[in-house]
């Protein structure tokens, strides 16, 4: 089993855009004993990766109880450095 954040990164390759609770619903089978695999934790993750260039804003959705959901999407610099030293 990869780390959490190894899996989340190589998840956002195999998608156009996904937000926080997309990788979690996707992620939950696969690493759902991770305690750090909570909406905050995961959004965490991926602006931390916005930050470093591996990721992108890809929009943002009003979800229900007006909670804003953003998107992001694996930029082609991200997408390169995921595929180099995270194998599948």
């Amino acid at each position: 089993m990869k780390p959490l954040y190894y899996a989340i990164m190589k998840y956002m390759t195999k998608v156009d855009k996904a937000s926080n609770l997309d990788v979690i619903n996707a992620l939950k089978n696969e690493s759902g004993n991770f305690k750090m695999l909570r909406p905050e934790a995961v959004e965490e993750a991926l602006m931390t990766a916005k930050a470093n260039g591996i990721l992108d804003e890809a929009g943002v959705e009003l979800e229900e109880e007006n909670k804003l959901s953003i998107f992001y999407k694996v930029t082609d610099y991200g997408r390169e450095m995921i595929n180099r030293f995270i194998s599948d």
